[in-house]
């Protein structure tokens, strides 16, 4: 067996292998013979055409067959042999042979490995533990936001005031002339709440129905569409419907509305504050993770394997134009290239190079208990927890899922018990990224 592995990168390796033109002509000629019992052409019986017809025929295809079988065998014993560990796919390439040489196919193959592993130390690495206390003022918040979401209009007799939800009809143009977008009828806006610019809504303060306008606009000079970009937009704008927002009350019917069947408001308090202490270490939980595995990049640098690197990228690349499309965008139309993902593709298989090391050599399996506290903790979040909880036991591609987020759970468990922890107050608001 040929051993001599030859360093062409860091983890990029070739080998020479030879395979027997004899053994690759028998096969070949018994693959034919087999071939020929059962081929059917027209001027013979079935089974009776000559085999050097066969052989003209399917002779090229057969032996490239041959060779590749006779090859992946080969190398399959090297890799063995050798104790590699191959990452993708090996690519053959043939090698001339001399006069001298015509009893062999010799072919070199390349491919890569996966990296050696050394695993970094923990032991001087601090992670930052988020610790929220949830307020009075985060349950006030939280109760205005569902109050929003409950918001009804009432139409008003008077001039617009800011505030106010308008319906309008507008016509842009510039210079006289229309542009994409500049035309539109039965436009609903809240006035002051910064949909359209600023200027256009400050002009809409006290125009009554049916009464219209024109004013000059000037667009910013980054605005997202060049065409108005920087240019002065005359616009004429009318009137149709003035209406006032008006919120629910928090009362009894406002705590009925939310599930609370005796009216008691600060039942519906109690329930917000857990809802929000629940959010919050779940938050706190992803926020610790992500430092940990930031911990693992930091401490263990690994090269990756380009082969697994280009499927990554084709892999993020496929899901962000999967993602435009069901935001209605057409992936055509936005110029995506898979090296778009390099770095982001990089650092996941990094990742997951170094957790699976991680899970081998201290043994972090997913305990059916774990499992189940995972899926039973998602479950809270539906109508029908115990449903969901059958649901996901009913597939084993649903329970994959489920056990790699425990796997995920003990790895990051292990490391908490490495790095040094240290608790950072932060606010209700600062944890949830809300300006």
């Amino acid at each position: 067996m040929q051993s001599n592995v030859e360093n062409l990168g860091a983890l990029e390796r070739r080998l020479d292998l030879s395979v027997s033109s004899e053994k690759v002509n028998n096969e070949v000629e018994s693959r034919l013979k087999r071939l020929a019992k059962t081929t059917k052409m027209h001027g013979f019986r079935p089974g009776k055409v000559p085999l050097k017809i066969v052989s003209q025929k399917y002779g090229i295809e057969i032996k490239q067959d041959v060779l590749g079988d006779e090859l992946q065998k080969k190398f399959d014993e090297a890799v063995k042999e050798l104790d590699l560990k191959i990452a993708g796919h090996p690519r053959f390439d043939t090698k001339e042979s001399s006069d001298n040489d015509l009893e062999e196919y010799r072919f070199g193959v390349i491919f890569e490995v996966y990296p050696d592993i050394k695993l970094g130390d923990l032991s001087k690495q601090n992670i930052e533990k988020p610790v929220v206390q949830i307020e009075e003022k985060d349950i006030d918040n939280t109760i205005e936001m569902i109050r929003k979401k409950q918001v009804q209009y009432q139409p008003v007799d008077r001039p617009a005031q800011a505030g106010d939800r308008v319906s309008i009809d507008f016509h842009g143009v510039i210079e006289g002339k229309d542009f994409a977008g500049g035309k539109a009828e039965g436009i609903n806006l809240i006035i002051g709440e910064g949909s359209f610019l600023k200027d256009f809504e400050t002009e809409l303060v006290g125009l009554s129905v049916d009464q219209d306008k024109s004013f000059d606009v000037v667009f910013p000079e980054d605005y997202r569409s060049k065409e108005v970009a920087g240019k002065a937009v005359t616009f004429n704008v009318k009137i149709n419907e003035i209406t006032l927002p008006v919120l629910p009350e928090v009362d009894a019917e406002f705590a009925k509305l939310l599930g609370v069947p005796d009216g008691d408001v600060e039942k519906v308090r109690v329930g917000i504050k857990h809802d929000l202490e629940r959010e919050v270490t779940k938050r706190a939980r992803t926020k610790v993770k992500e430092q940990i595995m930031q911990c693992f990049l930091d401490t263990t640098p690994i090269e990756t394997p380009n082969v697994l690197v280009n499927q990554e990228k084709e892999r993020l690349l496929k899901e962000a134009q999967e993602n435009l499309e069901s935001q209605g965008m057409k992936s055509k139309d936005i110029k995506l290239t898979p090296d778009m993902f390099k770095e982001k593709a990089v650092e996941r298989i990094k990742l997951g190079l170094i957790l699976s090391e991680l899970v081998k050599v201290h043994d972090l399996k997913a305990t059916p208990e774990k499992v189940r506290s995972i899926i039973e903790d998602t479950a809270q979040n539906y109508e029908n927890p115990e449903q969901v909880v059958k649901w996901h036991y009913a597939s084993a591609e649903r329970l994959k899922d489920a056990q790699a987020l425990a796997l995920e759970d003990n790895v990051v468990q292990w490391a908490l018990e490495k790095v040094k922890l240290v608790d950072k107050t932060v606010t209700f608001d600062e944890i949830m990224g809300i300006a």
